[in-house]
């Protein structure tokens, strides 16, 4: 087995770019749509009814971005680009670990990029953050 190809600065960037346009896409629509949709058939829909989507759109990127790299190690930049989340010995991400490094990559997320910085200088490519949540970001192996 060959060993792993670390994913570079660029990738990394690009991938995130595209994550942060399909969410921009998607959240308005996760939104407004379904509260949209009940006042075209309905009228005025409960308050209830469009808070709960609300909270959902607030909650959405830390859920894209959990289970993406939980489930298969890559959120749609990272398919574009063909790049995925791994632990550092190369094993599947975890739910919690996923989770908690989108939490903090959200909350923090000016700290985050600027620990991008050690791309360009760690021997594997790793973060801040991926040296914090012992993770690293590789080139997915073709088939």
């Amino acid at each position: 087995m060959s060993p792993p190809n670390y994913a570079g600065i660029v990738s990394r960037l690009m991938a995130v770019l595209i994550d942060a346009a399909a969410l921009t896409v998607v959240t308005p629509i996760a939104v407004l749509g379904p509260p949209m949709m009940w006042q075209s058939l309905a009228g005025t829909p409960p308050a209830w009814f469009t808070s709960s989507f609300q909270i959902a759109g607030a909650t959405l990127p830390l859920v894209y971005f959990s289970l993406a790299w939980w489930a298969t190690g890559q959120t749609l930049g990272g398919l574009v680009l063909a790049i995925m989340v791994r632990r550092a010995d190369g094993s599947r991400v975890g739910l919690f670990r996923a989770a908690l490094r989108a939490t903090l990559g959200l909350l923090f997320a000016p700290i985050w990029f600027f620990g991008m910085i050690l791309v360009l200088v760690q021997a594997h490519r790793r973060a801040m953050h991926d040296l914090v949540f012992g993770t690293v970001v590789v080139r997915k192996p073709a088939r």
